[in-house]
């Protein structure tokens, strides 16, 4: 289901968190799907409970899931998860933009960057 990269610089909370929304916009888990216990989470990817705890609590403040006392947590839908991605890709592109920007990389050449990603995502969609 979910996989760490324990190399990675980002937190095992925060792949935990974006392989939950990944995993929901890809229709794995569409919306009323129980997600794993925490605990059983923990033991699956050999994790620390509390951070599972926090993936699921940012998960939830975010409305990608809902937790029911004493019956598990539960995935809201789909327009919620697809807004944190959004969010998050928001927040890399203007970073990117920043980076190149200061390594003078002219916005034509960052446009028809941006552009071949999206048409070779299309062209995945589509094959």
């Amino acid at each position: 289901m979910l996989s760490l990269d324990l190399q990675s610089r980002v937190p095992i909370y925060r792949q935990v968190e974006n392989g939950i929304i990944e995993l929901i916009l890809a229709g794995v888990c569409p919306e009323g799907t129980k997600l794993p216990s925490v605990r059983s989470l923990a033991m699956e990817l050999g994790a620390n409970p509390n951070t599972i705890q926090k993936a699921y609590q940012e998960l939830e403040s975010q409305g990608v899931i809902c937790s029911v006392g004493g019956k598990g947590s539960f995935v809201q839908g789909k327009a919620a998860a697809q807004a944190v991605l959004r969010g998050q890709a928001v927040q890399a592109l203007a970073e990117a933009a920043r980076q190149g920007v200061l390594a003078g990389l002219p916005r034509e050449e960052a446009a028809a960057i941006l552009a071949a990603a999206y048409d070779k995502k299309e062209g995945v969609m589509e094959g």
